[in-house]
């Protein structure tokens, strides 16, 4: 068998209202560098042969700040969620057969070898999805995973979604998959929005691979600021501190 086919989706359609910025989000500078530049970089040193990236707020300022990087920018008009959002790429893949890895725009902090190590483990366990999560003590506020007896994946379920019993759950969703490419376009094509947010979760493509028969798995990566989203400045100046640590 040769060497499986690599592609990066990089989801930084959103505006961040909680930056206090008319800035989009993933403009803003960590330690002279825009925030893209970050899961870009790491794309490529996953091996990414192709990296779309969807755009959305100041779409046109994103395209021109990244102009000579060789990317293919997707635009997603209208905010509808994730999985709306990665159905925007649907025709930019349409010809790969081979794995995708979804990345955020928004979390800069993932190492490189964190990704290869997320994409060697989703080979070696010959998932559909594996899904990249973390360890919290206090879980609140994030996509909690839910697993069967034998450490698989059942299915993620968004906080204001869940029971008090999955609230307990320190296992959570860091946003960041290695998806199988024909699977994921079927999979993101048939998520609907029946849920508090009225959003097209991807968080979904989990539970439609479980109804499926198809592995899902989970990579637990051990240090969670590796997984942080970027919501606020407080949050930005924190990430700057640990980048230049």
């Amino acid at each position: 068998m040769g060497k499986r086919r690599l592609c990066t989706i990089i989801l930084a359609a959103g505006k961040g209202t909680r930056m206090k910025s008319d800035l989009a989000k993933v403009l803003h500078p960590i330690c002279g560098k825009p925030m893209l530049a970050y899961p870009v970089a790491v794309a490529r040193e996953a091996g990414s042969e192709k990296i779309a990236v969807i755009v959305g707020h100041q779409a046109s300022l994103v395209r021109e700040t990244f102009k000579d990087e060789g990317l293919i920018f997707v635009e997603q008009r209208e905010q509808l969620g994730t999985g709306h959002a990665v159905l925007q790429a649907r025709e930019s893949f349409r010809d790969d057969d081979g794995t995708v890895l979804i990345l955020c725009g928004d979390v800069p902090l993932l190492r490189s070898s964190t990704a290869r190590a997320l994409l060697a483990y989703h080979v070696s366990e010959k998932a559909m999805v594996t899904v990249l999560t973390v360890l919290r003590e206090n879980p609140s506020g994030y996509g909690r995973v839910v697993k069967g007896e034998k450490g698989e994946v059942l299915r993620i379920v968004e906080e204001r979604d869940a029971t008090e019993e999955e609230k307990k759950i320190r296992e959570i969703n860091s946003g960041t998959y290695c998806v199988e490419s024909k699977f994921l376009f079927e999979a993101v094509a048939e998520i609907g929005r029946e849920n508090a947010q009225g959003e097209y979760y991807l968080t979904d493509i989990v539970e439609i691979a479980c109804r499926k028969g198809l592995p899902v798995r989970s990579f637990i990566v051990a240090e969670a600021d590796e997984v942080m989203g970027i919501n606020t400045p407080d949050d930005l100046k924190h990430a700057g501190r640990l980048v230049t640590t």
